[in-house]
């Protein structure tokens, strides 16, 4: 075993995604889930954060292989577990797809899934551990 191992790492917080819709979703991160940009170097790459974390997205520019970007979901950390719900009613009312309504998990969370405008599948929850202020 290595015990040169450096200390654990502060959190998983940028995720970048290639996109081919990529104006829609730079619309979905920025005006639906409240994202701001934080850099946007080029008309084919831009920097999200909603303050503690990054996504980049890159606008794919040839297509998909079954090697390319192989991702289940990622997840938006909200605070209070009354807002899983206000959440799913903005973006239902908003016209997003939401494959999986709010559901409350054995462990006291709640959360549902949506899909943002390419296909990649949101999961917007409530997390004890990670949601308590």
């Amino acid at each position: 075993m290595n015990t040169d191992r450096p200390r654990a790492t502060a959190g998983l917080r940028h995720v970048a995604l290639y996109v081919s819709k990529f104006d829609r979703c730079v619309e979905f991160y920025v005006n639906l889930m409240g994202m701001e940009v934080e850099w946007h170097p080029d008309e084919d790459n831009i920097f999200l954060t909603s303050g503690n974390d990054n996504l980049a997205l890159h606008r794919r520019t040839e297509p998909a292989t079954a090697q390319g970007q192989r991702l289940d979901h990622i997840g938006f950390i909200i605070e209070g577990i009354d807002e899983v719900d206000r959440w799913y009613r903005h973006l239902a009312d908003s016209g997003v797809s939401i494959p999986k309504a709010p559901k409350t998990h054995r462990d006291g969370g709640r959360s549902f899934m949506c899909l943002d405008p390419d296909g990649t599948m949101i999961q917007i929850m409530f997390h004890p551990p990670l949601s308590a202020p």
